[in-house]
């Protein structure tokens, strides 16, 4: 048995060789298909990775009272004439609230900063109130963070993101060397360890932080970022939400039929939209996976057809030499199932390839052994699916009438 299928190895090989131009073509759909499976599923497993490195930023038991929500299809103009977010608020918050552990207050708006010679422009200035390392990220690398007393006071002390303090201090230790922001100067306390980019796209080390209260005597007026974070018990999140909104509403003065005039986000409303963009990509793909291969499993069935056809004579011979039905299926189905691993070893490669230029270039992507496990079983599928026809066909022949076709 086992001479038998090595000999059956041996001519589907000398057969594909001799035809290697039908063969590369032939395989170029499963090729497609394969590179369409894996790589499609490496991406998915690298942007999960990247979606909960990025979710750990907003914090699962955070939420965040704005004047916009973060997902909807509410009308822009009424959002637009909402009226701004009171952080004088978060005290009543703290106050009113079972489930708030900590309120903490934030504002924002970009400005140029500069250093003697060196500047780094369009930098988030973030003004956050003196306890914002409880319910963020945030890690001074080297330094400190300012103290309550320099919050009340509205000293002018700053923390630089990682990518800032490389960009104003090549070569120069940052703390206590004084920058401006704009006309304004102020001393540099600390730096930020490094945070990366948020969903890949926004780095989160080109910001910097400054007392809500300096914010709040430099920057006038009510445009910018404004929210009041809470955070609550990673468990009783939706109640608190409910909870939030009740109280929001009444230091709103909001009449029970009107509408909330206010927003509070969390960050489940990024995973419930990012579960609905990775479901339609991953739909999208196994449909042009499926029609990939159907597409190459059909060309691979037709060329068996026809290599059938060709050897005719040659399957009369064998079968007058004493070759069973099984071993001549058995050669037939070993040459489709070549063509089609062949193609999917390839197409892995390539994947494998891409995976690796995406990982260096944007964010981690690496294929996994049970993608390419499931690629190769996959190719194997495919070739039993596109053979077994022309190969029972061939075994089906009459030795005699076999011998006798021209």
């Amino acid at each position: 048995m086992r001479s038998f299928f090595w000999e059956n190895m041996r001519i589907a090989l000398s057969e594909l060789w001799a035809h290697k131009t039908r063969t590369i073509l032939t395989g170029t759909g499963i090729v497609i298909g394969i590179i369409a499976v894996s790589l499609m599923s490496t991406l998915i497993s690298g942007v999960d990775g990247l979606f909960e490195d990025s979710m750990k930023f907003l914090g699962r038991g955070n939420l965040y009272v704005e004047k916009w929500p973060w997902f909807g299809d509410e009308d822009w103009w009424t959002l637009r004439n909402r009226p701004p977010i009171e952080l004088d608020m978060a005290e009543d918050i703290k106050e009113r609230s079972e489930y708030a552990m900590v309120v903490a207050t934030e504002r924002g708006r970009s400005s140029d900063l500069n250093y003697k010679d060196l500047s780094a422009e369009s930098i988030f200035i973030h003004g956050v109130s003196a306890n914002y390392p409880e319910v963020s990220t945030v890690d001074v690398e080297f330094g400190r963070f300012f103290t309550n007393s320099e919050d009340r006071t509205g000293a002018q002390v700053i923390l630089l993101g990682s990518e800032v303090a490389k960009t104003l201090f090549p070569i120069e230790n940052p703390i206590d060397k004084m920058i401006f922001a704009g006309s304004k100067r102020f001393r540099v306390i600390g730096v930020l360890s490094e945070m990366g980019k948020f969903m890949g796209a926004f780095s989160q080390d080109t910001q910097v932080l400054i007392p809500m209260e300096t914010f709040n005597k430099i920057f006038h007026g009510p445009w910018g970022m404004r929210r009041i974070t809470v955070k609550v018990p990673e468990d009783h999140v939706e109640d608190a939400k409910e909870e939030l909104r009740g109280v929001v509403r009444v230091l709103r003065g909001l009449k029970p039929e009107e509408k909330d005039n206010f927003a509070v986000n969390q960050q489940e409303s990024f995973r419930q939209t990012y579960q609905g963009i990775k479901m339609a990509i991953g739909g999208t793909g196994l449909i042009i996976t499926a029609l990939s291969l159907l597409v190459g499993g059909i060309g691979i069935a037709n060329i068996m057809f026809v290599s059938v056809k060709e050897r005719t004579r040659e399957i009369g011979v064998r079968k007058a030499l004493g070759a069973t039905r099984s071993q001549i299926q058995g050669q037939f189905l070993i040459e489709a199932m070549l063509i089609t691993v062949s193609g999917g070893l390839v197409g892995l490669l390539i994947s494998t390839m891409a995976s690796f230029a995406i990982s260096h270039f944007l964010f981690p992507a690496n294929m996994s052994f049970g993608v390419a496990f499931a690629a190769i079983a996959l190719s194997v599928g495919v070739g039993l699916f596109a053979g077994l026809a022309p190969a029972r066909k061939g075994a089906k022949l009459d030795p005699i009438e076999a011998l006798r076709y021209e």
